[in-house]
């Protein structure tokens, strides 16, 4: 259980990091971040959550994932003059994650309402279905990519880490559900999900096919399966970098997606300028070796961000 005794949501405490002097040319995640209330900027968000990773039978340390990701942002260089903006943390309080998300869900509602890209920083992956409920009830549906080595459509009597899809087909409606994953790995998810799959017309890459294209060709698949002119919902569940690149997470991957591949699709799509929500999810600091797995994510959401802001520019 999680015994967690933080308020289910908290305000945004200052960043630090490394300060090479003043004016932008010196900029870094950290003397950029602001705080209050965020219009047409980028916003962040954490979501402390072991709940979800617990009723799924995984290893917990996700819910320290957003202190681990923000103190590996900060102190990366800016190079774009889109806002950025640090909008706290909610906390799931014991088992009770199912207010937790509705939490969630209401702060992302009031964040992609106002125009801005939210970045919510998990957490397990249950996070993601209370951030696409949050931008749902905003703008409507939404394209969902998600960048995982699991199909997370399992039905259970409970939300966890493993429902997220399936709870997003069942509030969005079978014809309005949208859903693409590129990482799937066949030996960790079993007929039932691939027929769950098959059945809801979920665009499918598994990791052994991405494993045979270059980035350019794994990036032109990422946004092949995003296109028209609705908003997307990116997800990043960081178990589908190998075990060697992501080794915090709550379970690593024998074979993965090599991260270049990753980087290269989620830029891609982040350039279409129609990414309204982004999480990233399964860091476990607690498995983690040199910040490895944190420094990737870091790495990934620097790259979104900056695609996303040139997409947007006027």
């Amino acid at each position: 259980m999680n015994t967690v005794s933080a308020p289910l949501f908290a305000p945004a405490e200052p960043w630090s990091g490394r300060d090479d002097g003043p004016g932008p040319e010196h900029a870094r995640w950290h003397s950029e971040m602001q705080f209050g209330a965020p219009r047409d900027a980028v916003a962040l968000i954490g979501f402390a959550s072991d709940e979800g990773v617990a009723r799924n039978g995984g290893r917990q340390g996700a819910a320290s994932g957003p202190q681990a990701l923000r103190a590996a942002l900060g102190g990366l260089a800016v190079h774009h003059e889109l806002p950025l903006f640090d909008a706290g943390t909610v906390t799931t309080q014991g088992d009770d994650l199912e207010a937790a998300q509705r939490e969630l869900s209401d702060r992302v509602r009031e964040l992609t309402g106002a125009g801005n890209l939210a970045v919510v920083l998990g957490g397990g992956h249950e996070t993601s279905f209370a951030s696409h409920r949050g931008a749902y009830e905003a703008l409507g549906p939404l394209k969902v990519i998600n960048f995982d080595a699991h199909f997370d459509l399992r039905r259970a009597e409970r939300p966890t880490s493993g429902t997220p899809f399936l709870q997003i087909a069942d509030l969005v409606g079978r014809t309005a559900f949208d859903y693409s994953v590129f990482g799937i790995s066949r030996p960790n998810n079993t007929k039932v999900l691939f027929d769950t799959a098959a059945e809801l017309g979920v665009t499918t890459v598994e990791d052994t096919e991405l494993a045979l294209l270059t980035a350019r060709e794994a990036a032109a698949r990422a946004v092949e399966a995003v296109a028209g002119d609705m908003p997307i919902h990116l997800s990043i569940d960081l178990d589908v970098l190998p075990a060697a690149v992501a080794p915090g997470v709550s379970a690593p991957a024998g074979f993965g997606v090599e991260f270049a591949l990753l980087r290269a699709m989620v830029e891609a799509v982040a350039e279409t300028g129609r990414v309204a929500l982004v999480d990233v999810v399964e860091l476990n600091p607690d498995f983690d070796v040199d910040q490895r797995t944190a420094k990737a994510a870091a790495r990934l959401i620097d790259d979104i961000v900056g695609a996303h802001a040139a997409a947007v520019a006027p």
